[in-house]
């Protein structure tokens, strides 16, 4: 299994291009998913940074609510950051109303808890799995992990509170380093697709 593994990335709402663009900086064929059926066709798929809200309202209009977590819940990889990360959350600590998610982490998910718009910040965090100097997180409106179950794996925290976390196949991160030209964390995501797609040509 040599060829590029096919990544694609939720795109619905939110900072699509900058995942394309540092999921074929990690050696990925990177493409956008709005249909089910473009999301049959990927190996892995990113859920992007933006609104949570919008992003979930918008998976149920175009029928990619349901395919989304039957493909989480066969096992496909799947990476969200920020939004993304609540998306992939079993529970939202303080949903809108209305709110689904996708789920397939077993943790506790409070949205916007580092603050606004206005206090977004950058900071270096070492992230467990990610070789070298640590990396440098951009939160935006960015969420934080109450809590986890025993299945999920805390992978960084910062300032006390816990911001990456992995569950078998799905990796979130509170921070967006496809903003950052650091391509090391999805370069993790993409060995988590290439293992288990080798896994199921055994």
């Amino acid at each position: 299994m040599t060829e590029a593994p096919v990544i694609g990335v939720l795109a619905l709402q939110g900072d699509v291009r900058e995942h394309l663009t540092a999921l074929a900086a990690a050696d990925a064929a990177a493409r956008e998913v709005r249909r089910p059926k473009e999301l049959a066709e990927v190996d892995g798929l990113v859920i992007p940074g933006g609104e949570s809200t919008t992003i979930s309202k918008l998976a149920v209009l175009f029928g990619l609510m349901e395919p989304l977590r039957a493909r989480v819940r066969d096992g496909m990889p799947v990476y969200g950051t920020c939004a993304g990360m609540i998306m992939l959350a079993d529970k939202i600590l303080d949903p809108r109303s209305g709110q689904e998610t996708v789920g397939g982490i077993d943790m506790i998910v409070r949205r916007n808890a580092f603050g606004r718009q206005n206090e977004s910040f950058e900071a270096a965090v070492d992230v467990r799995g990610v070789t070298g100097d640590p990396v440098e997180g951009v939160f935006i409106r960015a969420p934080w992990v109450e809590s986890v179950g025993a299945a999920a794996e805390v992978l960084a925290e910062h300032d006390g509170h816990i911001v990456a976390v992995r569950q078998g196949n799905a990796l979130a991160t509170s921070f967006h380093p496809e903003l950052t030209g650091d391509h090391r964390v999805h370069g993790l995501f993409v060995d988590m697709v290439r293992a288990n797609r080798a896994a199921e040509s055994l």
